[in-house]
């Protein structure tokens, strides 16, 4: 299995523009809450608890997050299990208002992401690896704690393995 700086320097190759870093800040959350909220029908209930796809998704998700490294997993967990109440409510909404905060949300997300991907002048990295799916919210919470001066040798790793970012 690769290591969170293997996935993270993998992921960062693709994105080494500011710009398209800035269109991911926004576009990726963007897809993640809206298939959150897709996910989020049909719900099940066992023993008074709630379930939904949206629930096994991530699950998974923070299991892979937690096996790379826990203290990132533990970040995603606090970011991710507030958005599956947040879609829970959303999916307990009239079908249309359901329907257009995840599906506009996903379309207008990938819009955005495609932007991004212009400026950097480079396909996804998800076109050349899927995983690229998974570690793209990481890549962006990975981001913003660097610019807070939070995990600070492996962000050098990763510049040192990706190169700088570029205006």
């Amino acid at each position: 299995m690769k290591t969170l700086l293997d996935q993270l320097s993998n992921y960062a190759d693709y994105h080494r523009s500011e710009r398209n870093i800035a269109t991911h800040l926004i576009g990726i959350p963007m897809i993640v809450v809206a298939l959150m909220v897709l996910l989020s029908r049909p719900v099940w209930m066992i023993n008074d608890l709630a379930f939904s796809p949206a629930v096994g998704v991530v699950a998974i998700l923070l299991l892979y997050y937690l096996r790379l490294h826990l203290g990132m997993g533990l970040i995603m967990a606090a970011l991710l299990v507030p958005g599956l109440f947040f879609s829970a409510w959303v999916a307990s909404l009239d079908d249309s208002l359901w329907l257009a905060m995840g599906v506009g949300g996903f379309l207008l997300g990938w819009v955005i992401q495609f932007i991004g991907h212009y400026f950097e002048g480079r396909k996804p990295a998800f076109f050349d690896d899927v995983m690229g799916l998974a570690i793209g919210p990481l890549f962006v919470v990975a981001e913003v704690l660097f610019k807070c001066g939070a995990f600070s040798e492996l962000a050098r790793e990763v510049e040192a393995r990706s190169g700088p970012v570029r205006p």
